[in-house]
């Protein structure tokens, strides 16, 4: 249950736990799409970060959504060149479901911060050069994150076009060089920190 007036999607969608769900909805909110679709676009957009076992968890995530009332199957006759051969079923997303979507959001951006606070206070817990330690690897680590090459503007559309897809590749590589920056400038304070402990404290 949140506190201090956060929102929690979970309260309303209770079993509404899968990353897997959550992110597919995602992409059925940027654009209708079908299953193969979208497992192709998932893999392309999340296959760093959410690993699926097979790709019928797509398949298994758009029924629990369907059943949840967050998507639905565009007519038929909604659909693009749909009086020919049969069309395969596309989903949209619905009201509840780009309500909910948003409500998620929040939870998680909320839910970020606590890790972020709870990453600080334990490693305070560490003996200071034992921090130190961590605090480099950790160094070491976005170091080499920032200097890996980031998409080219011309590349940021996807391999099918998506403007969407560019504007999501566009926000992860402005939130990867800013968080990547304020990370780093922590570091160098806990650093400092760490440091005059050791000195207030020799041997600590």
């Amino acid at each position: 249950m949140g506190t201090g007036g956060a929102i929690d999607a979970t309260n309303a969608h209770p079993a509404m736990r899968s990353q897997v769900n959550w992110a597919v909805l995602g992409l059925v909110i940027q654009r209708p799409s079908y299953g193969y679709e979208l497992v192709q676009r998932f893999e392309r957009l999340y296959g760093e970060a959410i690993e699926l076992s097979s790709p019928s968890q797509i398949y298994t995530a758009l029924d629990a959504l369907v059943d949840r009332g967050m998507i639905e199957t565009v007519p038929l006759e909604e659909l693009e060149g749909g009086g020919g051969r049969q069309p395969k079923p596309h989903y949209r997303a619905t009201a509840d479901g780009a309500s909910g979507y948003e409500q998620w959001l929040i939870c998680q951006s909320q839910r970020e911060r606590s890790r972020s606070r709870m990453f600080a206070q334990q490693l305070s817990a560490l003996a200071p050069q034992a921090a130190l330690r961590v605090l480099e690897r950790w160094q070491g680590a976005l170091l080499q994150q920032a200097s890996a090459p980031a998409p080219r503007a011309g590349e940021s559309a996807g391999a099918d076009g998506d403007s969407a897809n560019g504007l999501g590749e566009r926000l992860v590589a402005e939130e990867d060089r800013l968080g990547i920056g304020a990370r780093l400038e922590w570091i160098e304070y806990a650093r400092s920190e760490l440091l005059a402990r050791t000195q207030r404290r020799p041997g600590a």
